[in-house]
């Protein structure tokens, strides 16, 4: 039988490459340059916001373990919500996320293709982009191995230049660098004290930080197309803590040391490249520039995998068109790969065509989408709980201090939406968010009733329930 008759993904993802993907899913563009908005906000104090977003990310990740080794999917969290909240949790998250990095495709392409147009500003930016993005779509037609391997190898520029910054950075602070004009960490509370502009200014800074640490789910995706998923899923999720301590808040920590926070260069050109030319490296921007445009590259990868995984996903369960189930002979849904990617420049067009004002709501309505896929995770792991004791399963992958943890990180995750909403540079982000969230929810309420009906109506006539979509 045909392969795509069965609509089954392959299963090529090697153990290095989900190691691996792990650790890509946390490193993006913003830990290089969007940094340094953060600790433009928050001063030294910005180490906190990564700590505490590092830790709720780590909360979260074992929560969505917890459900993945039970049960490793490919829509991962939009699966589980279906399952343990209802078909309509399931649609409207999953449309979501799928929104969310439909969006960042071309961000992504378009930052690319910027960087590159400073090396060859013969071709236009918008041509760059067109061709980095239909180069990646190919990656991600071809057998998911293929871009295993290609995502491989990106990650790995990234780990050694997060590693060799580390040990530069450390160099500097202990003195061990005899010609760096700086040493030590005085700058921690020079300038105003560790929190200058209070705590306030360190919890907005968190809410900047939240949007880099989307995408460590996405390991939970990939590791349902590896021959191993319940052993990739547990050993992912276990690496998380090293992962953040090291990349993230090891590395702000060392920004913060060594630059003062009020120093403009942080917010216009990032914190990697403020620290590379304060130390007196050579050929800083160029270097940081490099490491951007392999990091963006990824991204731009990792999003267009994850989008169309997702979208498989919903129409597995007919929640999305049809075709996006589709698999070719080699187990790749190319109709979700080139219906996410044909979403994406349409997004584009619309940048155009459209006044600005309504694609900077486009824009503005995946901002907390992160705060709502954490979430629904959370809710939906504490149902699911439930329902796993109440079968008598076996749960090999626990969430600590059951249900305490997980009503904490409901409460925090509430508590931050509402203090978003009341301040006036984050309104924008929560109504529109709130505003295109209620559109889905409508949406997924419909098809919920949808499939109620078809079910009940082959229940009367002795059938199997179909999905709808079919």
């Amino acid at each position: 039988m045909n392969n795509k008759h069965k609509n089954n993904l392959s299963h090529g993802l090697k153990s290095r490459h989900v190691t691996m993907l792990s650790i890509a899913g946390v490193i993006g563009a913003g830990l290089f340059v969007g940094s340094g908005r953060a600790i433009a906000e928050a001063g030294p104090g910005a180490v906190l916001a990564y700590v505490f977003a590092g830790i709720l990310v780590m909360l979260v990740m074992r929560m969505l373990a917890e459900m993945a080794v039970a049960s490793p999917d490919t829509g991962s969290f939009s699966t589980y919500a279906d399952r343990a909240i209802g078909k309509w949790a399931g649609f409207s998250i999953g449309w979501l996320y799928w929104w969310f990095w439909v969006l960042i495709i071309p961000i992504e392409a378009n930052i690319a293709a910027t960087i590159i147009n400073t090396w060859m500003p013969e071709w236009d930016i918008w041509v760059l982009s067109l061709i980095i993005t239909l180069v990646l779509t190919a990656t991600n037609l071809a057998s998911v191995k293929n871009y295993g391997e290609f995502e491989f190898w990106l990650a790995l520029v990234k780990v050694l230049a997060i590693v060799g910054f580390i040990t530069l950075g450390a160099c500097a602070i202990f003195g061990l660098l005899p010609d760096a004009p700086v040493s030590g960490v005085s700058r921690l509370w020079d300038n105003g004290g560790f929190m200058p502009n209070g705590f306030g200014a360190v919890i907005s800074a968190m809410l900047i930080t939240m949007f880099s640490f989307l995408g460590a789910e996405v390991v939970t995706i990939a590791a349902a197309e590896s021959d191993a998923a319940e052993k990739q899923i547990s050993r992912a999720t276990n690496s998380v803590i090293w992962r953040i301590t090291l990349f993230y808040i090891l590395s702000i920590f060392i920004v913060v040391a060594l630059v003062p926070w009020n120093d403009p260069r942080l917010a216009s050109q990032g914190s990697y490249v403020t620290v590379l030319e304060i130390l007196g490296v050579p050929h800083a921007k160029l270097l940081i520039d490099v490491v951007v445009l392999t990091s963006v590259t990824s991204c731009l990868n990792s999003s267009l995998y994850t989008a169309s995984r997702m979208l498989f996903s919903l129409s597995k369960r007919g929640e999305a068109p049809a075709c996006a189930r589709y698999t070719n002979s080699i187990g790749t849904p190319i109709y979700a790969v080139l219906l996410s990617t044909g979403a994406a420049f349409l997004t584009v067009i619309a940048n155009y065509l459209v006044p600005s004002k309504v694609f900077g709501f486009l824009m503005a309505s995946s901002g907390t989408i992160a705060l709502l896929v954490y979430l629904v995770i959370a809710i939906s792991q504490l149902r699911m709980r439930k329902k796993l004791v109440a079968e008598g399963k076996t749960i090999n992958y626990r969430m600590w201090l059951f249900p305490w943890l997980t009503w904490g990180v409901i409460l925090f995750i509430s508590a931050v939406l509402i203090v978003m909403l009341f301040r006036p540079d984050h309104q924008l982000e929560v109504i529109s968010t709130g505003v295109l969230s209620l559109l889905v929810v409508c949406s997924g309420l419909l098809v919920s009733r949808r499939h109620a009906k078809a079910k009940a109506l082959a229940t009367a006539q002795g059938g199997i329930p179909v999905a709808l979509g079919r």
